[in-house]
């Protein structure tokens, strides 16, 4: 079977890093994209483009331009921000911040990627079921929920966008994963997190594209 290509972003640590690592070990082609690269994944076998701020048109027009006409084969949008924020001490440019990484970018490269993508691939957006509505029974965490609920209705309509070529979109979340981002508190490790994602990553198709699952396979309400 010929190598697919997978393009992961993030992919200096955590759930990024898992993916490429476990992609990489199953044989596939790998670009590690992030911003400033890692010594775990420097030991990999990757293609990593560094210098990356998924926020910025200059940076993601160079992706675009050192990728070239490769083909992506799965499109991993998985850079993502998590700032605290509480009710009476609402920062406006936390909110800001997190939306443009969590709710923008994802769209963005998936934009600039456009023409990289062909029948049969697959764009995921690792999203949080912090984004959801009716999943909210404890509040708080602002500035994440909104930017998360923005993505999620950004993927559907990116799912109704590119079903015609045949693309297939998922907003898959990964779990309460044990990452920096949280300080490593979290139910799971990243490379269980992956392993389930690439999971769901398989089983997408066109029927169920616009999805949002958890990786465990549960789907999760909007």
């Amino acid at each position: 079977m010929a190598k697919r290509h997978i393009v992961i972003t993030g992919a200096n640590r955590g759930i990024g890093l898992s993916f490429a690592q476990q992609y990489a070990a199953n044989g596939d082609k790998v670009t590690a994209v992030c911003r400033n690269s890692s010594k775990q994944l420097t030991e990999l076998d990757v293609n990593i483009i560094e210098g990356v701020d998924v926020t910025k048109a200059a940076d993601l027009l160079r992706l675009k331009e050192t990728l070239g006409d490769q083909n992506i084969d799965i499109l991993i949008n998985n850079a993502g921000l998590l700032i605290r924020d509480e009710f009476g001490e609402f920062d406006a440019g936390s909110f800001r911040a997190q939306y443009e990484v969590n709710a923008i970018a994802p769209l963005r490269v998936t934009e600039f990627l456009a023409d990289n993508l062909s029948e049969g691939s697959k764009v995921i957006l690792i999203t949080s079921r912090m984004g959801s509505m009716a999943d909210n029974g404890s509040g708080g965490h602002y500035g994440y929920r909104m930017s998360k609920a923005a993505l999620n209705a950004g993927g559907v309509s990116l799912a109704h966008e590119l079903k015609p070529r045949g693309i297939a979109v998922a907003l898959l979340h990964p779990g309460f994963v044990q990452t920096d981002m949280v300080n490593h508190a979290g139910d799971i490790p990243p490379e269980t997190a992956a392993e389930r994602l690439r999971q769901r990553i398989e089983e997408l198709d066109l029927e169920h594209t616009g999805c949002f699952r958890h990786s465990n396979g549960d789907s999760l309400p909007w």
